[in-house]
């Protein structure tokens, strides 16, 4: 009992200032947070493009610059740009990107937000086919599969899962990034904040090189990893490594999609963000300079637009194009910047033919000699051959799956999507195909051609201009959209009001993470100040503050060390995190984090003794 009253009276002694300093440390953390606010938001923002990428940078941007902005959304197509949808006997069905990871955070808060549902998923079965027969054929027994894959492939199979793993985990830091109000001025930076220089030289060598370097098999190499990435890409592995990588993660289990359509999405964004649409093509980007009234000059940004009205132009003072720069997909005029803004950037876009088949699968094309009706594979992906004009053909089902849908066999007919690299002739689709009644094709720019060394475009084409597609030629999927687009969002706020310390840091991860168990300390020693200031208090003085902002500085120092105390007064929050912040044992942690940040070389006084004493009982216990 002694040594518990001792310690209560010590807690007493060393907790009341040490509260006082906390609370005035995190009213100070406050108090500079709200310095953006000095700033008035920007009047007018456009953005080029309502495929996902436009549209999730109009709900960030409203996020991120309030409601009071005016934000206009050009698109001379359809809202949704490469998410879009055909139908066949009255139901619809997908013709362009179609599956989303279960990783895909953005993806997943959009549809939440939106109030949209993830779709039911259909059991499928795998099959792939070499030109002349399939390989191997996926059994509905997991087990049955597991064999099959370990006799074939050894444990390559199981390896590039922990390989892909391994990747996906240091790209997902890049949410945590986001959360914290980080973001990048160039895809390189964004890149390298996550992996330094590893993703970086991922750019600069091929998917092939990458794998047989880690010692994957070349007939591994040849029957799973190709064929996954001519259906994800329409390339092979011949494709930069990086993008690769993301292709494996797309043959995961959990794969996902809308229901109703994944281009519900964009439509969903631009109603939710309360952006203006205007349907028009836009045919020039112009800097320009206008006089105030107060003096001086302001810099703006004209978008000249053709719609169905007619030719027009507005002025913005920040603009995102959330389109395509390149040959064939794009035809924008840049005028009056300095240096010039091309454009096209170099390189190009891969072309995909998506056609949808309503009718009878021949299913002795692949090299099977079973009837129709025991032909259990619903999704057929190819080897790289020379004769052969597609990449895959899959049953496709609905956008809308009713819980009574069941797939059709193949011997009724369906509706089958079938990828080639170029359109299909009638000869071709005779061989695939018994017999059909409608037929839909679909030529889709999709993705870029990708050819290690990659040249990625920039990010920021002008002082507000900027390029939300440049991360395409890094990896090119929905969720790469929205990421960037979340980049963007965040970069264009923080050059508006000049928070320089959230653009391209370095050491983010490790930064992260300490200040991550900072903020959760935070919150334990906010309620402990409430509790222990429950009355009134004098102000302190301008010479209390000074030596309290010194505390400050001494304490801080010494949770970052390497040193002894550091690591002390790590378990001592920890543990104090655990408990109740207006308990005793609550008390004592403040006590014996007070002693931990005076100077080591002090007597051991009783106070002392009985902070090691208590120290000692919680890093027992823990």
């Amino acid at each position: 009992m002694t040594i518990v009253w001792k310690f209560t009276t010590g807690a007493r002694r060393h907790a009341a200032p040490w509260l006082l300093v906390l609370s005035l440390y995190l009213a100070n953390r406050r108090g500079l947070a709200s310095a953006p606010e000095l700033r008035q938001p920007p009047g007018r923002i456009a953005i080029v493009g309502a495929g996902i990428g436009g549209a999730a940078t109009a709900a960030f941007l409203r996020k991120e610059f309030g409601p009071q902005v005016q934000i206009d959304v050009f698109e001379g197509g359809k809202v949704g740009g490469r998410l879009d949808t055909a139908h066949f006997g009255g139901k619809e069905f997908e013709t362009g990107g179609s599956i989303i990871h279960p990783l895909n955070l953005h993806m997943k808060q959009f549809i939440d937000d939106l109030g949209l549902a993830q779709r039911r998923a259909v059991p499928s079965r795998l099959g792939i086919f070499n030109g002349k027969e399939l390989v191997f054929q996926e059994s509905d027994w997991f087990i049955i599969n597991f064999i099959k894959i370990i006799w074939r492939y050894g444990l390559n199979f199981i390896r590039m899962q922990m390989w892909v793993e391994a990747i996906l985990d240091k790209f997902m830091r890049i949410y945590q990034y986001q959360q914290y109000g980080y973001s990048f001025s160039s895809v390189e930076k964004l890149f390298h904040s996550m992996a330094r220089d590893e993703f970086l030289s991922m750019f600069n060598e091929t998917l092939d090189q990458a794998m047989q370097k880690v010692g994957f098999s070349q007939q591994f190499m040849n029957e799973i990893v190709t064929p996954i990435m001519r259906v994800n890409y329409g390339q092979s592995i011949k494709m930069n490594a990086f993008v690769g990588a993301i292709s494996l993660a797309g043959a995961d289990s959990g794969l996902w999609a809308v229901e109703g359509g994944n281009k519900l999405v964009c439509s969903g964004l631009l109603y939710h963000s309360k952006a203006t649409f205007i349907p028009a093509n836009v045919t020039a980007i112009a800097f320009k300079t206008r006089p105030v009234r107060t003096g001086g000059t302001v810099s703006l940004y004209e978008v000249s637009y053709t719609g169905e009205a007619g030719a027009s132009h507005n002025l913005y003072d920040l603009v995102f194009i959330a389109a395509p720069l390149h040959q064939g997909k794009s035809n924008i005029n840049f005028l009056n910047f300095n240096p010039p803004i091309p454009t096209w950037f170099p390189g190009r876009y891969h072309l995909t033919v998506s056609t949808l088949v309503h009718g009878l699968l021949n299913v002795s094309y692949f090299g099977v000699s079973e009837p129709a009706s025991a032909f259990t594979v619903s999704e057929v992906v190819s080897m790289e051959h020379e004769e052969l004009v597609v990449n895959s053909v899959r049953s496709l089902d609905p956008v809308t799956v009713s819980p009574e849908y069941k797939r059709p066999p193949a011997s009724e007919p369906n509706v089958w999507k079938v990828f080639s690299p170029a359109p299909l002739t009638q000869d071709q689709l005779q061989k695939i195909f018994l017999s059909w009644d409608s037929i839909s094709e679909t030529r889709w720019l999709a993705y870029p051609y990708y050819s290690p060394p990659q040249r990625i475009p920039p990010i920021l084409l002008h002082d507000r201009l900027y390029y939300l597609n440049s991360i395409e030629w890094a990896a090119s999927a929905m969720e790469m959209s929205a990421i960037a687009a979340r980049n963007l969002a965040l970069l264009a706020h923080h050059h508006w009001y000049g928070l320089t310390d959230k653009i391209d840091q370095e050491e983010l991860n490790s930064r992260i993470r300490d200040s991550s168990f900072e903020q959760q300390l935070e919150i334990a020693m906010r309620k402990s100040v409430a509790s222990a200031l429950s009355v009134p208090r004098n102000l302190p003085s301008q010479n209390d503050d000074k030596k309290l902002d010194a505390s400050v500085t001494g304490e801080m120092a010494v949770f970052h060390s390497n040193g002894k105390r550091g690591r002390c007064l790590e378990q001592v929050y920890l543990y104090l995190m655990t408990v109740l912040p207006t308990s005793v044992e609550a008390k004592r942690a403040f006590s014996t984090a007070g002693i931990l940040c005076t100077n080591y070389s002090l007597a051991w006084t009783t106070a002392r003794w009985t902070s090691y004493a208590f120290y000692a009982l919680i890093t027992a216990t823990n």
